[in-house]
């Protein structure tokens, strides 16, 4: 089925996003998993490139195209080039609509410039040990002095967390207050009091960096409050859908890529002496994962008009998530079974999307919250 949801503009930053894949990541992300982090100057080539910051406005250096299909581009190009490591998404997907909307005239000129450029790496911080999708089970506190807040807890689980130089903290600034106290502070690398804990070993995502982070009586300036002090759990609740349609993206072109890849493989490999593809399984098996991808991909593009529209629900937005990432498990599951003991073996594509895909259920909200959430929306 065509799609028409990109223009000439979309198609020509596409090729660049692709040309970008194959000369700066793929030559290079097997090393990269071994290491457990990508280098930053992978990010300063994808900010000169354009990748980083075309949605800021020109003039604190961006391209000025603050239209969700481009962010779409890029994610469905690093997808499909099968590059788990780079974590551009945190930072253009997400941490990008967060200064955009909430951050003062001040803190965009401080920020945004590098943010383009690459020179400084983003992340967001809401998980914690002992709270991960309710975040108003936080512990972590901010505690106003003078100019300052005092910052003091820990999270978890945190992509980019050894590479960013800025942290969008979520924490409690007045804890008697429910979600009316939770704030947005934004930590920058050498604060004091501000550490990293170790790379997180994950049975997939190897070449992203995942940390625990730790804030020991942080003092953070006033001025690097984000938005008001005690919206940030309104704020959480404004953005949310994006990050969740971010993931739907993702899972997306995640089912496409694996389904070329595994078509290619049923052509070329033979048992009894024809092609497996030969086979009335895995016909059928390809035949019904080809049709659900198709669906997948058509609702996911509506939800993009629809965030660009600013008219993406917060139902709409996890049906998306958690029902793209079931899917992306579906399809790796029964892709890797048409491979046989190949698909079992790491060096083949199939099996680090196997391990890579375990985790989209998970994040951004569980499948089960999400089911929650779509519930309560239909008052029951």
């Amino acid at each position: 089925m065509e799609r028409h949801l990109f223009d000439a503009d979309h198609d020509a930053f596409r090729e660049t996003a692709r040309a970008f894949c194959e000369k700066e990541i793929a030559p290079h992300h097997d090393s990269w998993e071994e290491a457990g982090i990508v280098p930053r100057e992978l990010w300063t080539a994808a900010g000169s490139a354009g990748l980083l910051g075309f949605m800021i406005p020109e003039q604190y250096g961006g391209g000025g195209a603050r239209d969700f299909r481009f962010n779409a581009v890029v994610i469905e190009e690093v997808t499909k080039a099968r590059a788990s490591g780079p974590g551009f998404t945190i930072h253009a997907d997400l941490v990008s609509s967060y200064l955009l909307d909430y951050a003062t005239e001040e803190q965009k000129a401080r920020w945004l410039p590098k943010f383009c450029s690459g020179e400084m790496i983003t992340a967001i911080a809401m998980t914690e040990p002992g709270a991960g999708s309710d975040l108003q089970g936080i512990t972590t506190t901010a505690k106003r002095d003078g100019d300052d807040y005092i910052l003091k807890g820990q999270k978890t689980f945190i992509s980019n967390g050894i590479l960013a130089d800025l942290v969008i903290v979520v924490a409690k600034t007045d804890p008697e207050a429910g979600y009316q106290g939770i704030s947005l502070l934004v930590v920058e690398r050498g604060m004091e009091g501000f550490e990293r804990g170790r790379n997180l070993e994950k049975i997939g995502l190897k070449a992203q960096d995942t940390a625990e982070l730790f804030f020991d009586n942080v003092r953070v300036p006033a001025t690097n409050l984000l938005g008001e002090e005690g919206k940030g759990f309104i704020y959480l609740m404004e953005k949310l859908p994006q990050e969740r349609l971010t993931i739907a993206v993702v899972a997306a072109a995640a089912c496409e890529s694996i389904l070329a890849g595994t078509l290619q493989y049923v052509k070329e490999r033979k048992a009894f002496g024809r092609p497996i593809g030969a086979f009335q399984n895995t016909r059928f098996v390809l035949a019904e994962l080809a049709t659900e991808t198709q669906i997948a991909r058509v609702f996911v593009d509506r939800c993009i008009e629809e965030l660009n529209t600013q008219t993406l629900t917060v139902s709409d937005a996890a049906m998306a998530k958690w029902w793209t990432t079931e899917l992306q498990k579906k399809v790796v599951d029964k892709c890797l079974q048409l491979y046989g003991g190949y698909g079992f073996m790491t060096e083949y594509p199939i099996a680090k999307a196997y391990l890579d895909t375990r985790i989209q259920t998970i994040y951004g909200g569980t499948t089960e919250i999400m089911k929650e959430i779509i519930g309560r929306t239909m008052g029951i």
